[in-house]
């Protein structure tokens, strides 16, 4: 993976009070956590969207679950993060939800056919719809 620029991280963290966080930065629990955050700084890097538009648009992800029953207890605080990248993806159009939907539905086949600890691959059957 490609190390995550120390400067894009602390504007991430003063921007997201609420990000999961340690005196060295951002904590993951799993390695697709830390993809998101680094996709994220990577499409905010690139001028798609201000920490400002970030900020107020996981709020009301984050709000939005809170409502729907979240206990907010932080174990789900990157689910929040990933569709919060989701939307403002398919808003912004830089991809749309269908295009979202089948990627995600393409990696669940892949990853259902793969053995534990092997990497997955998708294969174009993957995308079958």
């Amino acid at each position: 993976m490609t190390p995550i620029d120390p400067d894009a991280t602390q504007s991430a963290l003063e921007a997201n009070p609420g990000l999961p966080s340690d005196a060295q930065g951002p904590v993951f629990r799993e390695p697709w956590q830390a993809q998101a955050f680094a996709m994220t700084l990577a499409l905010h890097a690139r001028g798609l969207f201000a920490w400002s538009e970030w900020a107020t648009m996981l709020g009301e992800t984050i709000k939005a679950a809170q409502a729907a029953g979240d206990p907010d207890t932080g174990e789900t605080y990157y689910h929040h993060w990933l569709a919060t990248l989701e939307r403002m993806m398919a808003e912004k159009a830089v991809t749309t939800r269908s295009d979202l939907t089948t990627y995600r539905d393409a990696w669940e086949r892949a990853a259902a056919r793969t053995p534990h600890g092997q990497p997955i691959e998708l294969k174009t059957g993957d995308f079958v719809r």
